[in-house]
């Protein structure tokens, strides 16, 4: 059964941090996730992190347990950019290329040789993210491809987007943190998602 890297973000440095998340798992596991998902809470429509409550998330986890997936979050905090970083401008997108590149880099030699990644499309200009995928493909080189696709068109990109809307509600201290923090604390300790945290 193939799977791909899926890739998906949350937050910006100007909303205190940027968490970039990127999961390691089947299309037809992550299609089985979603429809269970469903099945128990009959929710409907694109699966995201900011439209699921606290016990639907707590059910999310758990599936992504279940169906063996991985992932790697890497998080830039607003008070980790440097003066010159932000005198420059940019800082996001900045942030964003710089994730990506870490995150990837990091998940790949976990993945026994997947090289196939899927990269969001929606948040930057269409040739912004056009050279970040050609970075990707070419740091890939054999070993896969890097493609972009819409969130809707990719349920893997969904559970990407979840895991790093998760990740950002903790890293910024929402009013729903701790519970969060207690949801994903048994794939954290079992080292199924391994957060980092990366200087701009």
């Amino acid at each position: 059964m193939s799977k791909s890297i899926y890739c998906d973000e949350s937050g910006g440095i100007g909303a205190g941090a940027m968490t970039f998340a990127a999961v390691h798992i089947s299309a037809s596991d992550a299609e089985r996730l979603l429809q269970r998902f469903r099945d128990i809470t009959r929710h409907r429509g694109e699966l995201k992190g900011s439209r699921i409550d606290l016990t639907e998330r707590g059910l999310f986890f758990e599936l992504l347990e279940k169906f063996g997936a991985t992932a790697f979050v890497g998080i830039i905090k607003s008070e980790d950019v440097s003066d010159t970083v932000r005198k420059a401008g940019g800082s996001d997108l900045k942030a964003y290329n710089h994730l990506l590149h870490e995150v990837i880099d990091s998940l790949l030699p976990r993945t026994g040789g997947c090289g196939n990644v899927v990269i969001d499309e929606g948040r930057y200009d269409p040739q912004i993210l056009e050279n970040a995928r050609q970075d990707i493909a070419e740091m890939l080189g054999n070993w896969g491809k890097a493609q972009l696709m819409d969130s809707k068109r990719s349920i893997g990109v969904q559970i990407a987007d979840v895991i790093a809307n998760s990740s950002y509600n903790i890293v910024t201290g929402s009013s729903k943190a701790d519970h969060i923090s207690k949801i994903m604390a048994p794939m954290v300790e079992s080292h199924r998602i391994t957060l980092k945290y990366y200087d701009l």
